[in-house]
């Protein structure tokens, strides 16, 4: 099925669709739209954001109603063509494309095994989940190459302020540093400890912790 004009222009991340489709839905079947609190507490999102991704797709041509008024939000006709489009492909166009890739089985590390075809696909959302508290960073540096984690790799993150002995973490030291290292908590302070012996550990009693590091992916 061809892209209209509407489909092939119009870029939602998964958190707009997700808002954009609840307005239609309350206004398809209530006449009204919901309050930002409503959709805040729907979706798991604080207020503010759901603001930010309201203005979005206003900006977009997609929503209109007065900003003072409760309940006046609107989807406009573009905004039923492109949920039409989305709810009729496998695809996701409001994102621009699939981050899906054919999985086609298991590959022995050690003895070989029989090859046997799968037809199951892979993404990073299968892998680690997705949300606004799921993000990647690009490593830059060489203090963890101990663990293999070299430049230019990816790390995915789940963003959170709580961190266990042990863990990989983003951290941010002083208000203004962000480092990837294994957190430990000591009596008065923390310990960010690298994996490379030309790196010294960090010691800080004013310490952040941004996000826990979930997975690795990394180009050949």
């Amino acid at each position: 099925m061809p892209l209209s004009s509407t489909e092939s222009t119009v870029r939602l991340t998964p958190r707009q669709l997700e808002l954009l489709r609840m307005i239609a839905e309350y206004q398809q079947s209530r006449c009204y739209s919901p309050t930002l609190a409503e959709m805040a507490a729907a979706l798991n999102i604080s207020r503010s954001t759901v603001f930010e991704h309201i203005a979005e797709l206003r900006k977009k041509g997609l929503l209109s109603g007065s900003p003072n008024k409760a309940r006046s939000l609107k989807a406009d006709s573009k905004a039923f063509e492109l949920l039409d489009f989305c709810s009729e492909t496998e695809i996701n166009p409001c994102s621009g494309r699939s981050d899906e890739i054919p999985l086609a089985g298991q590959v022995a590390a050690g003895l070989p095994v029989e090859a046997v075809e799968n037809t199951d696909s892979l993404s990073l959302n299968s892998c680690f989940g997705s949300g606004e508290d799921i993000f990647a960073l690009e490593v830059n540096g060489q203090s963890m190459i101990g663990e293999d984690i070299q430049p230019g790799d990816y790390v995915i993150c789940r963003r959170g302020g709580v961190a266990h002995d042990g863990q990989l973490v983003i951290a941010v030291v002083d208000e203004e540093n962000a480092t990837l290292k294994r957190f430990y908590k000591e009596k008065s302070r923390v310990r960010l400890e690298p994996a490379n012996d030309d790196f010294q550990p960090i010691y800080s009693d004013n310490c952040r912790i941004e996000a826990v590091v979930i997975g690795l992916v990394r180009k050949f």
